[in-house]
Parts: C-alpha cells; sequence; structure tokens
C-alpha cells in the first residue's frame, strides 16, 4: 500500500504541471458564429479552414461521412451553392480541457427560400494555438 501512495505522490507533481487551455461558454457559440459567417461568404476553401488536421464531418444533407479536408471541401463546395444561413434554435455547451463541445438544434434557410431545420453536434479542439473543428455531425430532424 505505501509503495501506492508513494507513486501517486511521486505522480501528483506531473499532474499538477499539466495545463489546460479553457475557453468560454460565450467564446463556443462565437465559433458557431463564425463557421456560419464563414457559409454566409460562399468560399469552401474558408469554411475548411475552420476543421482541424483530423476533422469529422457528418454533414446534414449527405450519407457520406467526411475525413479529409478535401472531402469537407467537396461537400461545402456543394452546400455553398444555395447560399444556407444558420440559426441556432437550441443549444448546449460544455467544456473541458482543450476541447469544447456545442450540440443542439440549428435551422438552415436558403436564398431560394427552402428551409431544412437540423440536429448538429460541434466538437472543438485547441490546434496550433487556434480553436478548429474536430467533429462536426448535423442530421435532418425527424418529422
Amino acid at each position: 500500500m505505501l509503495s501506492v501512495l508513494l507513486l501517486l505522490g511521486a505522480a501528483s507533481p506531473s499532474l499538477a504541471a499539466t495545463s489546460c487551455s479553457t475557453i468560454s461558454r460565450d467564446d463556443v457559440a462565437e465559433l458557431f458564429n463564425a463557421w456560419n459567417s464563414a457559409l454566409r461568404g460562399g468560399d469552401p476553401d474558408t469554411v475548411t479552414a475552420l476543421y482541424s488536421d483530423d476533422a469529422l464531418l457528418l454533414p446534414t444533407l449527405s450519407s457520406e461521412p467526411r475525413t479529409s479536408h478535401a472531402g469537407i471541401r467537396a461537400y461545402f463546395e456543394a452546400f455553398l451553392a444555395g447560399s444556407p444561413q444558420g440559426t441556432v434554435t437550441s443549444r448546449t455547451i460544455g467544456l473541458g480541457c482543450d476541447e469544447a463541445w456545442d450540440a443542439g438544434t440549428y435551422t438552415f434557410r436558403f436564398a431560394d427560400g427552402h428551409q431544412v431545420q437540423a440536429r448538429y453536434t460541434f466538437v472543438y479542439v485547441l490546434e496550433q494555438g487556434q480553436w478548429r473543428i474536430r467533429h462536426h455531425h448535423s442530421s435532418l430532424a425527424p418529422a
């Protein structure tokens, strides 16, 4: 038992040295606003740059998982053709060590007037000093 306590004691200084970057709930909400603004800008490269190097996109209007920047860009190239604008209708935000998540529901309105209601989850991670989207799941809301 003493050896376990000594090991735990020895581990404590290194655990204390671990630091986490944090982000506020308001700043997480702003990450969505930045993504939505990028959508309005219409440039798939700008949208894709918001995703981490190892991102996974499970998109709203495609059944194909996107696991590379090329795949994510291809999805947004088609999606942006409709000039979408998202509005969050409900959300829950969680905070962690070098990560945060934002999940809820949103509605996309398109230039031709139609709308799509969907559920979403964004998982953000701190990557090279920038908060980026590591996982984005968006699915049509059931009728």
